[in-house]
């Protein structure tokens, strides 16, 4: 039986999640469908601009996608402190950029007076939309849902567009989320649908190094900001250059199809999370198939079974073997 997402998202644990959704119908989602020979490419400018948009107003980052032909990853990053931070009129409008919102709402924006008894009433509103705005659930709601109706409006049709709502994974330590991070951003290259990161469209890849070469990051995407350090700044605890040259190591002996083996100077995040060449080779080429729940290293997915009161490890075996 299928966990219910709400058990399993253990913020205690870890605030990155790999989520992935499935178009149901035999139609692409994106692409060009071989019996028709229709274009539905635009599409996935559909999807990267209503993720990239839903960014800058829920407190969730994304740290990774990928819009395949069929399916679209993403990597998130609850930020639960800022929706604490935000106040009731900031969190008012960030939701109102998304919904209506209720009449009492719409009320108080047009400075009319409330009584004791509404005031009451649209705090408790301000209260469910702050959780809200940092719920995985609520974000990948609102993401499918809109492409969904757009592409039934396109279709001209009615029913379910998704196979389900998504599917979610846990990504417990450091060497899980960059593994992750590289899994979904040589998605297109796996797949040959690209020859490189930097012309793998609809990637964050691809968008962090068009911003590389200006000397930027991606301000819609959370920035890489360096090696854990103390007073670290909100942001991926990875060096960018590293990761980049380890996605580009990683795709390079993907398309060769050997395993070959890494330089001293050429990926050193592998040596600072103590992966393996030929772990990290399975851990970006078969992450899904691998992995079907949280995943981390023995101790933290021990930890977080605990605190979501799980007496099974799924995948133990292979956190075992691929982390050690």
């Amino acid at each position: 039986m299928a966990t219910p997402r709400k058990n399993q998202i253990s913020l205690a644990d870890t605030s990155y999640y790999h989520c992935i959704s499935r178009c149901v119908r035999r139609a692409f989602l994106c692409g060009i469908d071989a019996l028709t020979g229709r274009s539905y490419e635009h599409r996935r400018d559909w999807v990267e601009s209503k993720l990239l948009q839903l960014a800058q107003i829920f407190c969730i980052d994304v740290c990774a996608y990928a819009v395949m032909s069929n399916h679209t990853h993403v990597v998130l990053h609850v930020d639960k402190s800022k929706s604490q931070e935000l106040t009731d009129k900031e969190i008012l409008l960030r939701w109102h950029k998304l919904f209506k919102g209720t009449v009492l709402c719409q009320r108080f924006f047009q400075g009319e007076q409330l009584d004791t008894a509404e005031l009451a009433a649209l705090q408790g509103r301000i209260r469910i939309y702050r959780e809200r705005l940092s719920d995985i659930s609520w974000f990948m709601r609102v993401l499918n849902e809109g492409i969904a109706r757009q592409a039934n409006r396109e279709d001209d049709c009615t029913g379910r567009f998704w196979e389900g709502r998504f599917k979610s994974q846990a990504l417990l330590d450091e060497a899980a989320l960059v593994a992750c991070l590289a899994y979904v951003d040589l998605n297109p290259i796996r797949a040959k649908a690209a020859d490189l990161p930097e012309k793998s469209d609809y990637t964050s890849v691809k968008t962090r190094i068009a911003s590389a070469k200006k000397g930027q990051q991606p301000t819609a995407l959370m920035p890489f900001v360096g090696n854990p350090r103390e007073k670290m700044p909100k942001g991926l605890p990875f060096e960018l250059q590293s990761y980049l040259e380890l996605v580009e190591w990683t795709g390079r002996c993907l398309r060769e199809g050997k395993p070959g083996h890494i330089a001293s100077d050429a990926a050193p995040i592998l040596e600072r999370l103590d992966i393996c060449p030929t772990n990290w080779l399975a851990l970006t080429t078969s992450f899904t198939k691998v992995f079907h729940g949280a995943v981390g290293k023995e101790q933290a997915l021990t930890t977080y079974c605990q605190h979501q009161h799980r007496k099974r490890r799924v995948d133990l075996s292979n956190c075992q073997s691929l982390f050690a």
